[in-house]
């Protein structure tokens, strides 16, 4: 029966992989089933088993999971900003051909149009917003605006007025910062933008006074139309300019103060007398 016993344990042996141990040297007696693991088999702790490579461990359980999607691009400005980077924005705009208005200063529906098209010609995403990397592509393609490139079409602050302006009523026009205010006993009514003559045909500077006006004034001397004249040194006047308005800054006159805004001249028109005061300075 004994034999029969230990042939049985054998054949199960074989069966499950395992083998039977016989007593060692020393007459020890060791655990008559050991079982093999593979090499590769992993241990219950998650390191490899003996004889296994490190590298065959079994994948981080968040490895096969997908990276998150990279943050989209800050917005630097759109539509209802306002300010001085807004006009940057719109003269570099200009300069490449995407925006033909202002710069106004005020991020409009004209200004988000021409950043869309600007985006669209260079594979970007068509957002109308303008971004950082749509600023600095447009950075790359333009120069540095300057000063009356940023208020080419008006829109600049009034320096402090010259101190003959200060008392009585006066036409108060200051080359520096290209503006006229018109001022009654150092108090300023209205402030617009104006455009002087030419190097060739300057303005002529210092303190006159206003001797006629002139609603529908045409020049004799150039054919051209100089509405709500208002004539303070021989034929220089103050009139409302429609190149002034159509180009701004681009060009200049023969020697009058332009102004742009019409509604704004035509109020002034009416406010003025003959007689008033004109200071003309840098």
């Amino acid at each position: 029966m004994g034999r029969a016993f230990v042939a049985g344990l054998a054949v199960l042996a074989a069966l499950t992989g395992c083998t039977v141990q016989t007593p060692d040297g020393e007459g020890k007696r060791r655990s008559p089933v050991h079982i093999e693991l593979p090499s590769d088999t992993p241990a219950p702790d998650g390191t490899p088993a003996r004889g296994g490579d490190a590298s065959s461990a079994a994948p981080a359980p968040d490895d096969d999971k997908p990276s998150a999607a990279p943050a989209p691009p800050r917005v630097l400005w759109s539509r209802g900003d306002t300010g001085r980077d807004v006009r940057e924005l719109q003269a570099r705009l200009r300069q490449v051909a995407w925006l033909f208005e202002g710069p106004t200063g005020t991020y409009g529906e004209q200004t988000e149009r021409a950043v869309s098209g600007f985006q669209g010609k260079r594979g970007l995403p068509r957002t109308g917003k303008t971004d950082a990397v749509t600023w600095r592509r447009l950075v790359r393609m333009t120069r540095e605006p300057g000063r009356w490139d940023l208020y080419l079409m008006g829109g600049q602050q009034a320096d402090p007025p010259d101190a003959r302006c200060r008392s009585g009523r006066v036409l108060c026009i200051d080359k520096t910062s290209r503006t006229l205010r018109w001022m009654i006993d150092g108090r300023t009514v209205s402030t617009m933008a104006v455009r002087f003559g030419s190097q060739g045909t300057p303005t002529r500077e210092g303190v006159f006074s206003v001797y006629w006006k002139s609603r529908d004034h045409v020049s004799t001397l150039y054919d051209s139309p100089m509405p709500y004249a208002m004539f303070f040194s021989g034929g220089q006047a103050v009139h409302f300019s429609a190149d002034f308005a159509a180009r701004g800054y681009a060009g200049g006159s023969h020697g009058c103060v332009n102004v742009r805004d019409e509604q704004a001249i035509a109020e002034l028109f009416a406010q003025v007398r003959n007689g008033d005061k004109v200071v003309v300075s840098w």
